[in-house]
């Protein structure tokens, strides 16, 4: 199993069930080039080169929290039953951990 693509972020421990997906389905997305979160009022972006078959990766990002700049650095990582741990953690601040499922594809035509 590889990082790249979509994950379903399903639980954030230490935040209320409902915090997640405060603006949307709060989501963690890894790609060759890099990848993005989003989550609650959070937003980021990271730069960064993923292999094809990468299990685990660490990353520093940019991005908002509230409309103000946040950054900070993350992890995660494949667990043996196909989802992922990690941890989003904000420069002087918070370390929020994650449980993530591959985000679900649909094979319904628009």
């Amino acid at each position: 199993m590889t990082l790249q693509g979509k994950w379903r972020i399903v639980e954030m421990p230490d935040y209320e069930a409902d915090f997640p997906d405060m603006m949307g389905p709060a989501y963690i997305l890894f790609g060759p080039a890099g990848g993005e979160f989003a989550f609650g009022c959070v937003t980021g972006t990271f730069p960064g080169h993923l292999d094809d078959d990468a299990d685990a990766v660490q990353f520093s990002w940019d991005g908002n929290d509230e409309m103000d700049e946040a950054c900070g650095e993350g992890w995660a990582e494949i667990q043996p039953d196909g989802s992922l741990a990690g941890e989003i953690i904000f420069h002087g601040g918070d370390e929020i951990a994650f449980t993530a499922k591959p985000w679900p594809t649909s094979s319904t035509a628009c």
